[in-house]
């Protein structure tokens, strides 16, 4: 009885080290999170376009309240291209670059950046409670519905 006890035991053993023997894919094969990709952190897995541009999953349009917007189109690598109405009497065109935590432009000699944040952080009742938003100050912000 005991012998058959040893034998059982070894042969769990042996299929035990059978499952082991299978390595565990490579940390690189794996892709990150698209929230990561999407704040611009991490570019390993964009292509080569999208890694010229930290921000390039910001690209597209963003609307604001009563008629404001941005739109965002990559240009040349780190350089985006920046139309905007950001008030009634304020629109055009402006050159942004890739910053540490958004896209930086010059807007009326002042330096601005859109970042990312919640509608909530813009203080614009019409965007409160969205969640994929841009804001460039209090009062001045863009959403995607």
């Amino acid at each position: 009885m005991q012998g058959k006890t040893i034998l059982i035991t070894m042969a769990a053993l042996a299929l035990a080290g059978c499952e082991k023997a299978e390595a565990p894919a490579p940390a690189d094969a794996q892709k990150a999170p698209a929230s990561t990709i999407a704040d611009g952190a991490d570019s390993a897995s964009a292509t080569p376009a999208e890694a010229a541009h930290r921000f390039a999953s910001w690209a597209g349009k963003w609307t604001g309240v009563e008629g404001m917007y941005v739109t965002i189109t990559p240009a040349e690598p780190g350089k985006y291209r920046l139309e905007m109405q950001s008030d009634l009497d304020t629109k055009g065109d402006y050159e942004g670059t890739d910053g540490e935590h958004g896209i930086g432009f010059e807007r009326g000699g002042e330096q601005l950046s859109l970042r990312r944040g919640s509608g909530d952080e813009t203080g614009l009742k019409y965007l409160a409670g969205k969640t994929e938003c841009l804001v460039v100050k209090a009062g001045e912000g863009y959403c995607r519905d």
